[in-house]
Parts: structure tokens; sequence; C-alpha cells
């Protein structure tokens, strides 16, 4: 497996097309939601797009970003449907983690977890924050992730 972490400034056109087209099959059509799935954020220059890919086909997808002066966050978490059940997601959210851990070592790294992903969250060593909310309609919780004392 070649996991890749570039910048928007870095990704080649069709690299970025795909990885656009996946998230909205996903977030979009998949899951019912219409809202702006892209964001000033993709293009931000410290955001990173962590994916997995052969030639170009995505089989996964997170990116990963400043969410303030003190929080990284790990976002847009996709297998793509015909990858799912290979065993992925954990190491995608490896790659995500690493990317935070190197590129944003002094920030905290949160995510929004879709509620029935938290086992899985938890089993990677994120906790819980706060009460469950709805976001486009689907039940979320904020996770933070508990980094291991230095």
């Amino acid at each position: 497996m070649l996991w890749q972490t570039k910048l928007f400034s870095e990704l080649e056109i069709d690299m970025l097309f795909n990885l656009m087209k996946a998230r909205v099959d996903v977030f979009v059509v998949e899951q019912q939601c219409a809202y702006p799935e892209l964001d000033e954020i993709d293009k931000h220059e410290q955001t990173r797009h962590v994916f997995l890919s052969q030639q170009y086909d995505v089989q996964a997808y997170a990116r990963v970003y400043r969410k303030s002066m003190s929080e990284c966050a790990i976002g847009r978490v996709l297998i793509v449907e015909t990858e799912r059940g290979k065993g992925l997601a954990k190491p995608l959210m490896k790659q995500a983690l690493d990317v935070c851990n190197t590129h944003f070592a002094q920030d905290e790294i949160v995510i929004s977890a879709q509620t029935y992903l938290l086992p899985f969250y938890e089993s990677l060593g994120f906790k819980l924050e706060g009460v469950e909310y709805l976001e486009d309609g689907i039940p979320h919780h904020d996770m933070r992730y508990k980094k291991a004392l230095e």
C-alpha cells in the first residue's frame, strides 16, 4: 500500500477530481446530505490530503488541517464503497494521525465522529467530548485523541 499526503497545490488535476468525486459520492450522494462538500479548508496552505489510490482510483481518503491555534482536525474520512471491509480504515487513520504529529506536533487532535463509529475511533485512542449532536441530519460526537505521554 502506498499512502500519499499532498497539499492542494501538489495534487494533479485528475487526482484532485477523483478525490473530490469520492467525497461527493460518499458524503452527499450515499449519505444523502445536501451541503457544500467542498470548502476553503481544502485549499488552505496547511491542509494535507491523505489518500490511498491505485493509479487514479481512490480507495481511502482523509484530510488533515489546523482547526484552531491549538487543534489539528482529521475530517472527511472515507473508504470508497468498493474497498470497504478490506481493512483500510485503521491504516488510513494511522496515516492521518502521523500527518497530524508530523505537521502539527504541538496541537491536540480532534474529530467530529459519526456516532455509529465511536467504538472504532475509541480503539484508536480517541475519547468522547460533549454530547451527541446532529450534523447534516447524522448523529455525531466530538472526540479528542489522547496522545501518549513523552
